[in-house]
């Protein structure tokens, strides 16, 4: 996915007990997993911003207390497995000021940079961390980190290049200058002195092609319309449009009114299980473009909206489900402190990725019981196969809950039923409280665990305030932070014995 980052901008647990917001008792985390919350959750770069960077400073001080060569190995993880982009250019800088003496950030950079705007974003980032001013801002680069970046431009071409060359506050020309990486051969000799001249060819996009068509005159509206619509269709049928840059653009193209065969592309296109696979786009992404197009008044909608809902099945597919033998129990918090939108830009609250992730997870179980919880806890079956309009229904519904957070209740609904489950997942922002008092949710586990001792509960942390309310790998109690269908590879991983940190440790750093 493409997330428009923000440096670039022109000029196992300890038994310590913590409180966490609500008052609740909580366990903190060891600082290899604290540092691992922090960083999966800080997905969306608009969160570091939060109060004054109190997310960055978290994570820089949660890097001070682990070791270089996990925090590169998280790094990695988080930019090939979780598909993230700034927080792995985060953690290549703050360990640059905390590490040297071996080629340790330098096979990091060179193995984390895979996009050519990952160059100049990285500087950039390496410039306001190190609070340089003007013409110094890039002055004493880290060897190791010049070295990668060295390495990383031999990556690229032109179109590559031209497509990411921005001005913004560190250009590429300037990141050229400063790195100065050696060209393998001629033509790539060829192609850094066109940076140097700015003279790199301007890449066919949607951006630059409608642009183009916005400076033409037209007579009057139809003509103009009539060049909107075709230029459309050719930039369809040209198969130059991505699919993140299909995915944000479909109201455009469906008010261009593109003939039949066109719209049936674009469908196909959204829908293909490989080109899902590919794009590597977040689940959330596919509820935002549900959600602008459900109010169109368009013939062509609904085509659309199941192509999306397609799309975001595929996005389940890879998600290892449980059979029929397992049973589980998927519920969703829908809570005040849930509903805050994930970035100032977004419509998307943290609540609607606990219910997006939820329903991915519900298409890919045989026995579940899904439902949501508030002041009370109450089960919602919806189809299976609807991923995108269950999320809908759950959102339309969620006062009928009310807005406390009292996952307890949950297991106190098992424990009085006695009945016996295999999994219970919770997707919370783990401020999880009891409003009336009495109980709370890790004496009642500890008391289910009694019927049911080989129960497992997971909390999907979706906000990574790094408190819990309860203690991890004690009592089956695992704890997942992030906003990607990729913590689901982390689920696989705990159900076969390897806890969440062992996938990042067993990363090769060559």
């Amino acid at each position: 996915g493409r997330y428009i980052m923000k440096f670039n901008l022109k000029a196992v647990v300890n038994s310590k007990q913590v409180v966490n917001y609500e008052g609740e008792k909580a366990f903190s985390l060891t600082p290899q997993l604290e540092l691992y919350t922090a960083v999966v959750t800080a997905a969306l770069s608009d969160q570091f911003y939060e109060k004054a960077d109190t997310k960055l400073q978290r994570i820089r001080e949660l890097i001070d207390k682990n070791d270089a060569v996990f925090v590169a190995k998280l790094a990695i993880y988080a930019r090939e497995q979780m598909h993230l982009r700034s927080v792995p250019l985060v953690l290549i800088v703050e360990l640059a000021k905390r590490h040297s003496g071996d080629d340790l950030i330098y096979l990091l950079t060179k193995r984390v940079v895979q996009r050519a705007d990952e160059i100049t974003e990285l500087l950039a980032y390496y410039a306001l961390a190190n609070e340089r001013k003007a013409t110094k801002q890039l002055n004493k680069l880290s060897k190791q980190m010049q070295k990668g970046l060295a390495d990383a431009f031999n990556k690229f071409d032109e179109y590559q290049f031209a497509k990411y060359n921005r001005d913004a506050a560190v250009k590429l020309k300037d990141a050229l200058f400063l790195v100065h990486p050696k060209a393998k051969d001629e033509a790539q000799q060829l192609l850094f002195d066109k940076i140097v001249k700015d003279e790199l060819q301007t890449p066919y996009t949607w951006e630059t092609e409608l642009s183009a068509l916005g400076q033409q005159k037209f007579d009057d509206d139809t003509l103009k319309q009539a060049a909107i619509r075709a230029k459309w269709e050719e930039l369809i049928n040209s198969n130059k449009l991505g699919y993140m840059a299909t995915l944000r653009n479909l109201r455009n193209i469906l008010e261009a009114g593109v003939h039949t065969d066109a719209l049936k592309k674009v469908c196909d296109y959204l829908s293909n299980e490989k080109a899902v696979a590919n794009s590597k786009q977040l689940p959330f992404r596919f509820l935002a473009a549900y959600r602008e197009l459900k109010g169109l008044n368009n013939g062509n909608v609904s085509k659309v909206l199941e192509a999306l809902d397609q799309a975001a099945l595929c996005s389940a597919i890879n998600i290892e489900g449980f059979g029929e033998a397992i049973k589980v129990v998927i519920a969703a918090d829908v809570s005040g402190s849930m509903q805050k939108t994930i970035s100032p830009k977004s419509k998307i609250q943290n609540y609607d990725i606990g219910l997006m992730l939820a329903m991915l997870l519900q298409s890919r179980c045989e026995h579940v019981i899904t439902g949501m919880f508030g002041d009370t806890w109450k089960v919602i079956n919806v189809p299976k196969n609807n991923i995108l309009p269950n999320v809908d229904e759950f959102h339309r519904r969620e006062g009928e809950v009310g807005y406390s957070t009292n996952g307890y209740l949950v297991i106190q609904d098992l424990l009085q039923r006695k009945q016996i489950v295999d999994k219970v997942m919770l997707f919370t922002d783990c401020q999880l409280w009891n409003s009336n008092g009495k109980e709370n949710i890790a004496t009642l586990w500890k008391q289910y665990k009694q019927i049911a001792p080989h129960a497992k509960i997971y909390l999907f942390d979706l906000a990574g305030y790094g408190k819990l309310p309860l203690s991890i790998m004690a009592d089956g109690v695992h704890l997942i932070s992030g906003w990607s269908d990729k913590i689901f590879n982390v689920l696989t991983a705990l159900e076969n014995g390897k806890a969440t940190l062992d996938v990042i440790n067993d990363i090769a750093l060559n």
